[in-house]
């Protein structure tokens, strides 16, 4: 495919709000994960929470949207002069000619889960609460649409893990069918109780930070974070410095929570994304592990990459520096993966002391100075949902 010039992207997430804050973390090698303090959630987990969403409302025109999805999706786009570099691109196309395409896994539930604490004696739901602007799965997308000025087509992604992966993937096909010039492309998923007390009911959550392909892996930590890329046709973007190579997607629907044993969707998806940027697996310089701190998931992974691109590519996970962020993980992985190459470096799989012997890849266990040129970066959903994008510096 041709690819898409990356004119601007932003990231916020546990480790801080924006590119500055996040490289400073890694280069201190300063995770972003705690002891969970979210309120009305007792569980004996750690969490990757964003600072002082509690302390920053949305208000005046935007008061209607607000809910901490939203709040999060607001801080977001203020970091990094991301909101003028759309700006930029509605007044050179047009409102109309810049779409929103973004993916979340709950949106606003959070919202839903305080009106119903707060319902009154009758069981009614509070006056102040707003499903359609808070927890309806589209909102993201409308708030992000009104926040930003935009006119163009607008769509939320919500595919579980995969969700904002395959929002790159669907904001290229409308660009390529011409009914966008340029895409804000990325994805935002809060904390909220539903997704901690459902993953630790599957008996996933670990009590200590979690530690992907480690030997005493035991599970997951929830995170939140907001991250946006600006998508753009590369003759109309000539000072981007990173490029969207590819994108591949697959369903293998082995299980409803559980993924195929061997990765053989997951190897499909890397496989279709190699394709599309006309690259071979050595081509890759490093795999950024979807990597959740599970046995099941990463030894599949390990598998699918291993049978790949080798047992000597590079790979690690970054969960342990930001938690799970669900709806949001391909949007970190997108984003981390863009700070590797433009800053020259491969970020370590945090937390992990010694690598399964059952596992097969090599395992970036510190952070490594080898300036990647291409990246493949992974992110897996429920129900087998596979997506992985290449991205890689402008040539």
């Amino acid at each position: 495919m041709q690819p898409l010039a990356v004119s601007a992207w932003t990231l916020t997430s546990a480790l801080g709000a924006g590119r500055a804050a996040t490289l400073d973390a890694l280069r201190s090698e300063r995770g972003g994960l705690a002891p969970n303090d979210f309120p009305n959630v007792g569980l004996d987990t750690w969490i990757g929470r964003v600072a002082g969403l509690e302390e920053q409302p949305l208000s005046g025109d935007f008061a209607a949207w607000d809910c901490r999805n939203h709040r999060l999706a607001n801080l977001g786009i203020e970091q990094d002069d991301f909101a003028a570099a759309v700006a930029g691109a509605r007044e050179r196309y047009g409102a109309d000619k810049v779409g929103v395409f973004v993916g979340t896994s709950t949106s606003g539930i959070g919202a839903t889960e305080r009106a119903y604490r707060e319902r009154n004696a009758e069981g009614e739901l509070p006056d102040w609460f707003d499903y359609e602007h808070s927890h309806e799965m589209h909102a993201l997308a409308g708030f992000l649409r009104a926040r930003l000025g935009l006119a163009g087509p607008t769509l939320a992604v919500s595919t579980a893990c995969s969700s904002s992966a395959k929002a790159f993937a669907t904001a290229r096909r409308y660009m390529q069918a011409g009914l966008c010039r340029a895409a804000v492309a990325g994805g935002v998923d809060t904390l909220c109780a539903m997704t901690l007390y459902g993953f630790h009911s599957l008996q996933l959550l670990s009590s200590k930070p979690c530690r992907p392909a480690d030997a005493e892996r035991d599970g997951i930590n929830l995170g939140e974070a907001a991250g946006f890329a600006l998508l753009e046709w590369p003759p109309e973007a000539p000072s981007a410095r990173l490029q969207l190579l590819g994108y591949g997607e697959s369903s293998d629907a082995h299980h409803m929570s559980a993924p195929h044993p061997d990765g053989l969707g997951a190897k499909l998806a890397m496989r279709d994304a190699l394709s599309r940027a006309a690259l071979e697996p050595g081509d890759i310089d490093w795999v950024h592990l979807h990597g959740t701190g599970t046995p099941a998931n990463d030894l599949a992974e390990d598998k699918a990459v291993t049978d790949l691109f080798g047992a000597g590519m590079a790979c690690s996970s970054t969960k342990g520096w930001t938690g799970h962020t669900l709806g949001a993980a391909g949007i970190v992985n997108f984003a981390l993966g863009a700070l590797a190459i433009e800053e020259g470096f491969l970020p370590a799989s945090l937390n992990t002391r010694k690598v399964d012997a059952a596992l097969a890849g090599d395992i970036v266990m510190e952070n490594r100075t080898a300036p990647p040129r291409r990246v493949l970066a992974n992110a897996f959903g429920f129900g087998g949902n596979n997506a992985s994008l290449v991205l890689g510096a402008a040539e």
